[in-house]
């Protein structure tokens, strides 16, 4: 599709909205981007030099004022509002800021998403990926936008997206030849409203695939499995919990890759060997060994890959041991799956710091495990109170408030003692305090740092 001297709207101004704005100036569109915000408020804002015709900051614009052909909406931003709304009933068409990125890129698109263990999976295959010597790029949904990574890429390249819910609401014609589904649980109702338009939005990765293509399903959550009769590509399916004869899947300590109709089963990797920590992220392990085998790495590329791989920031990330305590940085567990894996990953007494602003989710399931593994609950944030009454339903015995992050992080400590680990897992987002759970994260290793330096006067 020809944007040259079209006009385009870019909702939001934050990392996407930025670079949706430089790419469709390359491709010749007249360009506006607009946010509530205020440009004190947006970093970076100034080096995309707009002028104020086309930069309008503070309030939405009127949709007459622009009549854009083109709408590109950054993550963050409500397709409710009513300016999105006007340009869908006038037929206008919308785009994700993934969907302008990859719509005239030629590289093999690998697609990860599902509610928990994006980020892992998405980094993990960018390493494997590296392996083949191609250009490689990793972004999208993993803090780094897209549209400023793939220019000049060829169809020798590979990019590695992660992509949301929020950025799959709208694909057109976003093709992913390597689609990911690592799981789905509750998360974003808030946006969604219900489970199945959630699944619905994640499942529009495989909107365009081909025979030619591959999608890559959890066969231990029945709503992703069920989609793999649905679909044009061809399928494989992982499992960490059922021996599949066709697929990837734990054959005691091993994971195989298994192949009924040639009767064959080869060892991947031993569990032993993976540096990743939990039973969760064995999902991630071998969807990103499907994927890497599809794009043309041997096992034994991948085995050793794999074995390499130390994980993430800010995802069961170890801050460091001290005093005899463990700290563990899990700011990305943002929702109460992912939290709730966190804590089955240790044996260890858990000293855990929990919330922040609520995603429409409810506590109490979730409140059930802390009851079980945790020895005391340090809540905070937004959702304090919602998360201590559910805890208190479930009869959680130890649960402390905090006045604020600092507080909380100072109380944790206050309770952990030698053989214990302090989590930070916080079941929520970190909007109601921080910019993202990059700088949640962050913080939480500093004041770990800082205190043990120099101890905080009681």
């Amino acid at each position: 599709m020809d944007w040259l001297n079209k006009r385009a709207l870019v909702i939001g101004a934050g990392l996407s909205g930025q670079a949706a704005v430089r790419k469709l100036h390359k491709l010749g569109a007249e360009v506006f981007l607009t946010d509530s915000k205020s440009a004190e408020q947006l970093a970076g804002i100034e080096d995309i030099r707009l002028d104020t015709k086309h930069l309008l900051l503070g309030e939405m614009p009127e949709f007459a004022k622009i009549n854009p052909e083109l709408i590109v909406l950054s993550p963050g931003v409500s397709p409710k509002l009513p300016l999105v709304q006007e340009g869908l009933s006038r037929n206008v068409t919308l785009w994700s800021e993934v969907e302008l990125a990859m719509h005239d890129c030629p590289a093999l698109c690998v697609g990860v998403t599902g509610t928990n263990g994006k980020t892992t999976t998405t980094t993990l295959i960018g390493e494997l990926a590296k392996l083949t010597g191609k250009p490689t790029v990793v972004a999208g949904n993993i803090g780094v936008a897209l549209s400023g990574q793939v220019n000049g890429l060829g169809d020798n390249s590979i990019v590695v997206a992660e992509l949301s819910s929020f950025q799959l609401e709208f694909v057109d014609k976003l093709h992913v030849h390597i689609g990911v589904l690592l799981n789905l649980t509750p998360d974003h109702l808030d946006r969604h409203e219900t489970l199945e338009n959630y699944l619905e939005a994640k499942a529009q990765i495989f909107k365009n695939q081909t025979p030619m293509d591959l999608a890559i399903l959890n066969w231990d959550d029945p709503r992703v499995r069920d989609l793999g009769t649905k679909l044009k590509s061809q399928v494989i399916y992982f499992s960490p919990t059922t021996f599949l004869q066709d697929g990837i899947s734990l054959w005691h300590d091993d994971i195989v890759f298994a192949v009924k109709e040639k009767k064959t089963m080869i060892p991947i990797i031993s569990r032993k060997n993976l540096q990743l920590r939990g039973s969760h992220n064995l999902e991630n392990v071998m969807a990103a060994a499907a994927a890497a085998r599809a794009f043309g790495l041997s096992w034994t590329e991948i085995s050793e890959g794999l074995a390499r791989f130390k994980g993430v920031e800010h995802r069961q990330e170890v801050v460091g041991s001290f005093a005899g305590v463990l700290f563990v940085n899990d700011s990305k567990g943002t929702n109460t799956d992912a939290a709730t894996k966190a804590l089955q990953a240790f044996d260890e007494p858990l000293v855990l710091i929990a919330g922040g602003k609520n995603k429409g989710l409810d506590f109490h399931e979730f409140m059930k495990v802390v009851r079980k593994k945790v020895k005391s609950l340090i809540l905070l944030g937004q959702a304090a109170e919602e998360m201590e009454q559910a805890a208190k339903d479930e009869r959680v015995e130890r649960i402390i408030r905090a006045a604020s992050f600092e507080d909380g992080v100072e109380k944790a400590i206050s309770e952990a003692t030698p053989g214990d680990v302090v989590l930070l897992s916080p079941a929520c987002t970190s909007w109601d305090m921080f910019k993202n759970y990059e700088q949640r994260g962050e913080l939480f290793k500093e004041l770990v740092r800082r205190h043990y330096r120099e101890p905080i006067q009681k």
